[in-house]
């Protein structure tokens, strides 16, 4: 199975063209407009999704094959942003992820998430369980007064038995990545690592992951996107 996730930028409607040709089975999109009401062409090509957002035009949504059954999981979230948890053809637990500033004055973005793990570490550990999203997050920016700092969440995922699958893949640490996922602003000069899958041991190790190229994708994103295949 090839999954995809990546920050569109808004307007998926006129992009999908160029996530088409990756071929995906199951595409995690973030910043995508609502398609029930959007245009009809952006419906029919949606077909088979789910969609979560406050704002029609900026959502996340999870896209997939015709033939793979997506179940939307009813997760208690008190208002944390943004969540989408689905059963996938009864194979995976998916968590689609793009973390907010959400007005909140302590636990925004990274923030927002370790306060979902405490909700859900029961339903995320023991499961073939995968994240994927946009957690506008880096251990570059801990500080050192929180308890909720990217090294802290990737702590507590790290203790249920989940693994970043590209710090996995390459053997790198977490904040020295040496492949962008995003360039602030189409800002070249201002590369950072704050796109992630998270999966649980009994999936880690039968991934392959990629990162997008910036000369194929700016034009389109300052994001890059993830490209994972489960080769069993």
């Amino acid at each position: 199975m090839k999954i995809v996730s990546w920050n569109c930028n808004g307007a998926l409607r006129k992009k999908h063209d160029a996530i088409d040709r990756l071929e995906p089975d199951l595409l995690i999109v973030q910043e995508c407009e609502d398609p029930e009401r959007s245009t009809k062409a952006y419906q029919s090509w949606a077909g088979n999704y789910l969609w979560r957002g406050d704002d029609k035009n900026k959502g996340i949504g999870v896209f997939a094959r015709s033939e793979l059954a997506l179940t939307r999981l009813e997760w208690q979230d008190d208002g944390l942003q943004l969540f989408l948890p689905c059963n996938v053809n009864d194979q995976f637990v998916l968590l689609a992820v793009w973390t907010k500033h959400a007005n909140s004055p302590d636990f925004r973005y990274i923030g927002q998430l370790w306060k979902y793990m405490q909700l859900h570490k029961a339903e995320m550990e023991g499961e073939r369980f995968l994240l994927c999203g946009d957690l506008n997050s880096n251990k570059c920016w801990d500080e050192c007064d929180r308890w909720w700092n990217h090294t802290d969440v990737v702590r507590e995922f790290d203790e249920i038995g989940i693994r970043s699958i590209y710090h996995n893949s390459t053997g790198e640490a977490q904040g020295v990545e040496t492949r962008p996922t995003l360039y602030h602003r189409r800002n070249t000069s201002k590369p950072y690592h704050v796109d992630y899958m998270f999966a649980s041991f009994n999936l880690y190790n039968e991934c392959h992951i990629d990162v997008g190229v910036r000369a194929d994708w700016l034009d389109l994103s300052d994001h890059m996107p993830l490209m994972l295949t489960i080769i069993h």
